[in-house]
């Protein structure tokens, strides 16, 4: 069968600032991010011939296309569920590019969710099938519907709100590191996280993403073109998709086990295509909308035990140092929140050597996409 274990590279990266309001619209900041991401690789913009985002992209390919200036593009795509489509559009240039449908990719997320309004706002979409299952009964909000696993996996396994702070903590710690950040240089205590307020208990204030306006993007290209680079290469070694049997987005009505979402999936299949597992990953940048997320996929992609989840973030096992440290950046907790595509950008950065809270001699990185939906991972190399 044939692989993609790392046929393809990510060679560019790049970045708008993040704010809770930028004056840029999405398009600029779209075409902002990828025009610093081939930059950063040293391409010229009519050399990009393929292009892949999120289905929830306001800005499309057409438009981006022509205002960066790219040549005869042959091959697009769009990613469904929101967080849960990041690392699929890298995997989906890749796929392209080792299959000789194109030869410079990019991919991107474009978003202004500080400033624009909330989703779940717009009654008028909100009760498609599954929807009819939650938004009657008080679910109007991923929150609400990921507070449910969270309590679940409470009852279930003795995970406590401490085992959630160990989460917060451990990405606010990197985020006071990185000036990129929208939290830093702005600590947080067990205090102030003890005692603020509920979004939907047993989650209150800062186990919940930042409000951020901000876009990034990267470039893949094959791996021999790599070589020729600008920048270091990071190489893809496998990626995944993951959309478990009877899934119900976010609470999982239907599953045998709820807890068990489609990061499982996902994971069965990327350690399947790779040549390391879980004990061999030097750094992770996991999926944190919300801090359960994280005990669930340490869970999923093997770093513990079923239920083990919570215990896993005792003794600073997340921090620097730590048995796994995680979204070095911060994350969506403290970085910047958009739909997760900053955890492959800083996953890019730890193997290059040159992240702002660098874990010495990372060969190895996990990144995931939102857990709850239906999935995504890549596993990146260093050469």
């Amino acid at each position: 069968m044939a692989s993609l274990k790392d046929a393809t590279a990510i060679v560019g990266i790049g970045q708008t600032p993040f704010a809770k309001q930028l004056r840029a619209s999405e398009k600029e900041l779209a075409c902002q991010a990828i025009v610093a991401a081939l930059d950063d690789a040293g391409i010229a913009p009519s050399e990009v011939d393929a292009f892949a985002s999120y289905t929830m992209e306001e800005t499309d390919e057409v438009e981006v296309a022509k205002a960066v200036g790219a040549g005869d593009v042959t091959f697009f795509s769009k990613i469904g569920y929101g967080g849960g489509g990041s690392c699929a559009t890298v995997g989906h240039l890749a796929s392209a590019i080792a299959t000789g449908q194109a030869s410079v990719g990019i991919a991107w997320r474009s978003r202004k969710r500080g400033s624009g309004p909330r989703p779940w706002k717009n009654t008028t979409v909100q009760l498609p099938t599954p929807a009819q299952w939650t938004r009657p009964f008080g679910l109007l909000r991923p929150a609400d519907e990921i507070a449910m696993l969270a309590r679940r996996h409470m009852h279930e396994y003795g995970t406590t709100r401490d085992h959630l702070f160990n989460v917060a903590l451990a990405c606010r710690n990197r985020a006071n590191q990185n000036p990129a950040a929208m939290m830093y240089e702005r600590p947080l205590t067990r205090d102030m996280y003890m005692t603020s307020r509920w979004i939907s208990e047993p989650l209150c204030l800062f186990d919940n993403c930042l409000e951020t306006d901000g876009a990034l993007a990267c470039v893949i290209v094959s791996a021999e073109r790599a070589r020729d680079c600008r920048q270091k290469p990071v190489y893809v070694h496998s990626v995944a998709q993951g959309l478990p049997a009877q899934h119900h987005g976010m609470v999982n009505y239907w599953t045998d086990d709820p807890l068990s979402g489609p990061a499982w999936t996902a994971a069965r299949h990327l350690w399947k295509q790779a040549d390391f597992g879980p004990q061999d990953v030097d750094v992770a940048q996991i999926y944190d909308a919300f801090t359960p997320l994280i005990p669930l996929s340490l869970e999923g992609y093997g770093f513990c035990d079923r239920g083990e989840g919570g215990a896993f973030t005792e003794g600073g096992a997340l921090e620097s140092g730590g048995r796994l440290p995680i979204n070095t950046g911060g994350g969506g907790l403290s970085e910047a929140y958009v739909h997760g595509f900053n955890l492959i950008n800083e996953g890019v950065k730890q193997l290059r050597g040159t992240s702002t809270a660098q874990v010495p001699d990372a060969a190895t990185c996990l990144v995931t996409a939102g857990e709850g939906v239906p999935t995504s991972a890549l596993l990146l190399r260093a050469p």
